[in-house]
């Protein structure tokens, strides 16, 4: 379990300032929809050990065992035209904070994935309450395997990783939670200063310049991932020379399955 809260000494101004802790809840995504309907500040985090219905995107299960990875949500009130960088904001966090207490070096799946040696270590989830043209709310999910024993869960085996996998030691969930939330702050800060934060995180993408099908729905789509937009679109240059903007969907490389 995590240590006490709020966490001693954060570096934060507001992001984990206020916390809501729970050993085992459903997911910290419900949770924190009910702490905006009572009036929850911006920065609030909802942290859990175990989700017994952890979500991810596309309406997938997040899988996990108790007391082994970061079960994270952040409550923030942005501008509309800020919600599609949060995506680029948790990914880039991750990634950052995974870089400041590993030598692991990590990379981006489109459109928030993070990855070592090629499988998932980490995703996150955006849900937002949009109102004509003004965001409400939006909270944003994230999902850290650190201790996570993979080869135990036959659905995630051959796709998902953890930091302990990688490095063949344990990590402390506290000191990764700590730094994970010092990047979200800072990169929220880089944002409302007008930074552009997309060059980082395109950077890092390792899905740009790849053959790729995308899949949408009933849809897939073909073609080859040219670009990415400062809003996080996915440019898709198709077979018959049309380009594509790909605003959400489900990412596989051509040549190796993820």
């Amino acid at each position: 379990m995590y240590s006490t809260y709020p966490i001693d000494d954060l570096r934060t101004r507001f992001i984990g300032q206020k916390t809501l802790y729970y050993p085992v809840t459903s997911s910290t995504m419900d949770v924190a929809k009910q702490a905006i309907r009572d009036g929850a500040r911006e920065g609030t985090i909802i942290i859990a050990d175990y989700q017994t219905s952890g979500r991810g995107r596309l309406g997938r299960k997040w899988i996990t065992s108790p007391d082994d990875s970061i079960l994270l949500s952040i409550i923030l009130y942005p501008e509309i035209e800020q919600l599609r960088l949060l995506n680029m904001i948790a990914a880039l966090a991750v990634a950052q904070s995974i870089e400041k207490l590993t030598d692991l070096k990590p990379i981006l799946k489109w459109p928030n994935d993070v990855l070592i040696e090629g499988k998932k270590v980490s995703g996150a989830l955006i849900e937002s309450d949009v109102q004509g043209e003004q965001a409400n709310s939006a909270i944003v999910g994230i999902g850290l395997n650190v201790n996570l024993d993979p080869s135990s869960m036959p659905e995630i085996s051959e796709t998902a990783t953890s930091l302990k996998e990688m490095l063949g030691r344990e990590v402390s969930r506290l000191d990764m939670l700590e730094s994970l939330l010092c990047e979200f702050e800072e990169l929220c800060q880089a944002l409302h200063h007008g930074e552009p934060i997309h060059k980082e995180w395109q950077r890092r993408l390792d899905t740009k310049g790849r053959e790729v099908a995308v899949k949408q729905g009933n849809e897939v789509l073909e073609g080859y991932a040219e670009s990415v937009d400062k809003d996080g679109n996915l440019l898709l240059r198709c077979p018959d020379g049309t380009l594509a903007t790909i605003i959400s969907g489900d990412v596989t490389l051509k040549a190796k399955n993820y």
